[in-house]
């Protein structure tokens, strides 16, 4: 009986992996993490979660589990755990349709035929095989990276950068800024949207990934203002590597959509460039992956109700009840224009830790207010993170982030060209 209880045991946490990529938790405090990483990993992983339970079947059964009735019923529940891995399948690969017709909705239908034919050519062309049969494997032979360059000679590890440009070498390339999340308290340049920046580098980008300093040590806009200096270094110094300063895109995660989101919207603002206030902070683009956009919650958009408090206590460190006005001017929601550069939101549907509404309406008012291309793809079953390793919907969303940045990119080509 021992095996039959074991083998019903296991069966019911590979079930719960797999019932969390559909019902993941959103608003039940201490789960919602637990319930975020069981849906993540399942719902990018589900090949590799069928494999690991196709073993535990095959051991169980071979120590005799399936002599006994709770054997029984946890090679029932197994059967069902596999039929909902199955399905998730289909359901990564509806992640192609949908961002196509975004790209088609906030572009024009035409969209493909104003990219470049030079830089078009280039957009889908497939990865090295070993990224299929290895999600976590991110280095593509035509990259190279350089490590560690300080953005602000203070010796501080927060104030450094990672700069990744294809092999060959570049010459007044494109270039994209990553700004990783994790709350605004973790995280570091090497750890997110690296499918994003190897695949980009490969195809001609120079790509800078930029830590910052972090809460609860640091109090915003500390965070904002190294993003700043950051920009100013890349100005100054990317052409030593390739680029071209006057072309650079912005994007990050969670913590970094917010950032990368603000840093976009608050272009040359006084208040987050002390003593550099004359360099130019603007950005060509913005993608801004399940971020947090209002930390007013002024419209009850966010699931979690804990979200508020955290942000007070230990980014803000003010009372939004005291001091409403600086946390509106924290959000991007509340710091949208009509001179925003385009926008490309792209979130979830089924994010446990980002408000999926909250990006909605964020999407909703920027096309209303904003003078550029808005584009809001909403990735079905996708959770938060869903992109930091490779798999069939990061391929997906990739290419289309490459798609909308070779679009916005061929047309400052054109009007620099017409200049």
């Amino acid at each position: 009986m021992f095996w039959s209880w074991a083998f019903l045991g296991v069966t019911l946490v590979g079930a719960w992996f797999t019932f969390n990529a559909y019902v993941p938790l959103r608003s039940a405090g201490p789960f919602i993490v637990p319930s975020f990483f069981a849906g993540w990993l399942t719902s990018e992983l589900s090949a590799h979660h069928f494999a690991w339970q196709l073993l535990a079947t095959i051991f169980f059964t071979w120590m005799g589990a399936l002599d006994a009735w709770p054997g029984q019923l946890g090679l029932a529940i197994t059967f069902l755990s596999w039929v909902g891995l199955a399905s998730l399948v289909p359901l990564s690969r509806r992640s192609e349709p949908v961002v196509e017709a975004s790209l088609a909705a906030g572009l024009g239908s035409d969209y493909r035929s104003m990219i470049l034919p030079e830089i078009g050519a280039r957009i889908d062309a497939a990865g090295p095989a070993s990224q299929t049969l290895n999600p976590f494997r991110y280095r593509h032979p035509d990259v190279e990276v350089a490590n560690d360059i300080a953005y602000l000679d203070d010796g501080d590890p927060k104030h450094r950068l990672d700069v990744y440009t294809p092999r060959a070498g570049a010459s007044n390339a494109p270039v994209l800024l990553q700004i990783h999340g994790g709350g605004w308290v973790i995280g570091n340049k090497r750890e997110q949207a690296l499918p994003l920046m190897y695949h980009l580098a490969s195809r001609g980008w120079i790509c800078v990934a930029t830590n910052y300093r972090l809460s609860p040590r640091a109090t915003f806009p500390d965070h904002l203002i190294d993003l700043k200096y950051a920009m100013r270094w890349i100005r100054e110094h990317i052409a030593e590597f390739g680029g071209d300063p006057d072309f650079v895109a912005a994007t990050g995660g969670s913590a970094g959509g917010h950032l990368s989101s603000l840093l976009a919207l608050t272009a040359g603002d006084p208040e987050y460039q002390p003593g550099f206030e004359s360099v130019d902070t603007s950005v060509r683009a913005c993608v801004p992956f399940y971020g947090i956009y209002d930390f007013t919650n002024e419209y009850g958009l966010q699931a979690y109700s804990g979200l508020g408090g955290f942000v007070e206590r230990t980014v803000m460190k003010k009372s939004l009840s005291e001091e409403r006005q600086a946390f509106r001017r924290a959000s991007p929601l509340h710091r949208v224009h009509a001179g925003a550069p385009p926008f490309f939101v792209i979130h979830g549907s089924h994010d446990s830790l980002a408000s999926v509404e909250e990006a909605r309406h964020f999407a909703d008012v920027l096309r209303k207010v904003s003078q550029q291309p808005v584009v809001y793809a909403e990735i079905p079953g996708a959770q938060h993170a869903f992109e930091i390793f490779h798999s069939l919907r990061t391929t997906h969303v990739v290419r289309a982030v490459d798609r909308f940045l070779s679009f916005v990119y061929s047309d400052y080509l054109r009007r620099r060209e017409a200049a």
